[in-house]
C-alpha cells in the first residue's frame, strides 16, 4: 500500500483516510465483542472523459440481500485472503474486484484505508479499502446472476447538489443518497461516498429537506 505516484486530485482523499475517526464515518460501528462476518470493499477512483471517477455496480434485483442495490465492488473475507486485521481486507477487495467486475488488480494502487464499519442489518464488518485505478482495463458484469451492471460515476456528478438528496427509508431512518447514472445510490454506499466527499473538501451545499423515499423491500 502506498500513495506514491498519485494524481494531485487524490491528495484530499489520502489526508483525509490518514486523519479520519471511526465515529466521523459512520455511527454504526463494529461490536466490541468481535461479533461481524469481516468484509471489504473496494473504493476505486480513476480518471475518465469528465474527470475523476468512480466504479460501482449494482447488484442483481433477485438477490435477497441489498438486491437491486447500486454498490461498491467486494464481499467477505475468505480465508486466503490472511489477517483480517492487517492485509486481508486489500487482498479480499481486489480478489472481490476482479470476480464481480473483470478488473485486471495489476493495474489498482492500494493507497489507503478507511475506519472499519458496521451494517447491522446484514451483520458485515466492511474495511473501504481506497485505490488508484493506475492502468484501467475493461470491466463488466461478470455473473449477470449476481450483478445487473458495473459502471462508473465521475466525481463531478457526486459533488452536484442537484444530484444530491436524503433517502428515507420506510422504517424512518434517512441518509445521504445520489442520484446518477440512472440510480439512487444509498445506503452503506452512499454513506462512504458522502463522508469522503466531506472530508476531502469537495461538499457543494446541497439540500438536505430534499427527500428520496424507498420503496418498501430496500
Amino acid at each position: 500500500m502506498t500513495s506514491e505516484g498519485l494524481p494531485d486530485w487524490l491528495g484530499p482523499v489520502v489526508r483525509a483516510a490518514e486523519a479520519v475517526e471511526p465515529e466521523q464515518m459512520s455511527r454504526f460501528l463494529p461490536p466490541e465483542s468481535s461479533a461481524g462476518r469481516q468484509s471489504a470493499v473496494l473504493v476505486l477512483f480513476g480518471e475518465g472523459p469528465r474527470g475523476p471517477e468512480l466504479l460501482l455496480m449494482e447488484r442483481a434485483s433477485q438477490l435477497r440481500s441489498h438486491g437491486g442495490q447500486p454498490s461498491f465492488p467486494g464481499g467477505a473475507l475468505d480465508p486466503e485472503d490472511g489477517d483480517p486485521a492487517t492485509t486481508g481486507p486489500l487482498r479480499a477487495a481486489l480478489r472481490e474486484a476482479e470476480e464481480e467486475t473483470g478488473l485486471d488488480p495489476a493495474g489498482v494502487q492500494i493507497f489507503g484505508v478507511l475506519p472499519r464499519l458496521y451494517i447491522p442489518v446484514s451483520g458485515f464488518v466492511v474495511t473501504p479499502v481506497l485505490g488508484w485505478w493506475r492502468e484501467p482495463t475493461p470491466v463488466r458484469a461478470v455473473d449477470s446472476g449476481e450483478t445487473a451492471r458495473v459502471f462508473t460515476v465521475p466525481v463531478a456528478d457526486l459533488t452536484d447538489p442537484a444530484n444530491r438528496a436524503t433517502a428515507v427509508h420506510p422504517r424512518g431512518h434517512a441518509g445521504p443518497a445520489f442520484l446518477v447514472e440512472s440510480a439512487l445510490v444509498w445506503g452503506f454506499t452512499a454513506g462512504v461516498i458522502d463522508r469522503i466527499v466531506h472530508y476531502a473538501g469537495w461538499e457543494r451545499p446541497w439540500d438536505r429537506a430534499k427527500r428520496v423515499p424507498l420503496d418498501w423491500h430496500a
